[in-house]
């Protein structure tokens, strides 16, 4: 089965969480969010966390690693390693620590000032998306309206 949004990447639901959204800002706006660290750690997770950024290396084999703080309890330590990057159109990494999933972000331009953004987490096992799809959804789209927010902005 062919992915409807993106007919280069292969799809199955099984193993995937996918979440889109339309942003009314150019396609290199909303890659330039992705992209810049000083932005990134700005809206990065869902509501009412913040980041601490330890290393952006954003590049094919660079790493990001990074602490995410919860707004009532916890830490929650980040490592991906960026696989590859076709600015401003793609981003692809996987990540280092548990749980273990790759991220492809897709970035279609609609129009000069629309951007359709698909964020696709990608795991090894239908078990493991499992576990993760029952809240995933909500907290990408959290993530979403926080990208929103930062992008007015811009």
């Amino acid at each position: 089965m062919t992915n409807p949004i993106d007919e280069e990447y292969p799809y199955d639901p099984d193993l995937e969480i996918v979440s889109t959204r339309v942003f009314r800002v150019p396609r290199e706006t909303l890659f330039a969010a992705w992209a810049e660290p000083a932005r990134l750690q700005n809206w990065w997770g869902p509501k009412g966390f913040s980041n601490t950024f330890y290393e952006f290396d954003f590049r094919e084999g660079g790493r990001w690693r990074f602490m995410m703080h919860g707004p009532e309890k916890g830490n929650y330590a980040n490592e991906v390693e960026f696989l590859e990057i076709r600015k401003p159109s793609f981003i692809h990494w996987k990540r280092i620590s548990q749980p273990w999933f790759r991220v492809q972000v897709f970035f279609h331009e609609l129009q000069d000032d629309q951007t359709r953004l698909v964020f696709k987490m990608i795991f090894d096992s239908a078990e493991t998306c499992n576990k993760i799809k029952p809240f995933a959804p909500e907290k990408n789209e959290e993530n979403f309206d926080r990208l929103e927010k930062l992008l007015e902005s811009m």
